[in-house]
């Protein structure tokens, strides 16, 4: 993982510890398309970089990602987002939250933040948590319309770490029935 995306990651976890406000204008940025909403400005523009443009990846991905943990800012480094979604599945024993994955695995760009904002609502409902770096990463290759091999690849792999959590006989047996812890990680 990039060592800018931690620090970014680092820098909201102890926004979270520190500054409320902040979390709340970031949450409030997901009604809005990544990296159009002003107030969440001070937050981010630090950290993008002078030469990315307004349409960049990693800067809508860099709000998008803010925007989610200020919605359930709870880190779990290691734990993918697919997997803590498949966990959620199995747990639930709903095949609506399949149905949901399914639905963010085929959804477009301009559609993707709020299937993801969904998704981390339940994320926050059922206590899982997911590494927001990785996250981060993620969805600079979802973003990018340049790159549909690397956003099938990143389907894919989410697709099996989905897979893996949400069907028991598919999980290793190691980690299958372990509940992930609820502390969250510093990086």
């Amino acid at each position: 993982m990039s060592e800018h995306a931690q620090s970014f990651m680092a820098y909201l976890i102890g926004l979270k510890d520190s500054d409320r406000g902040a979390l709340a204008h970031l949450k409030r940025s997901l009604g809005f398309e990544p990296g159009a909403y002003p107030r969440a400005y001070p937050y981010i523009e630090r950290f993008v970089g002078a030469d990315k443009h307004a349409d960049d990846p990693l800067r809508r991905a860099m709000y998008l990602a803010a925007g989610l943990f200020a919605l359930h800012p709870l880190h779990h480094e290691g734990v993918s987002f697919a997997s803590a979604f498949g966990r959620i599945g199995r747990a639930r024993d709903s095949a609506s939250v399949e149905q949901r994955f399914i639905a963010l695995l085929g959804a477009d760009p301009e559609s993707l933040s709020t299937l993801l904002r969904q998704s981390v609502s339940l994320l926050a409902a059922d206590g899982q948590s997911c590494d927001y770096v990785g996250l981060l990463e993620d969805l600079t290759l979802c973003l990018n319309p340049f790159k549909p091999e690397a956003r099938d690849q990143l389907r894919q792999r989410w697709a099996r770490d989905f897979y893996r959590a949400y069907d028991p006989h598919a999980a290793s047996t190691d980690d299958a029935d372990t509940p992930l812890p609820e502390a969250e990680s510093t990086i």
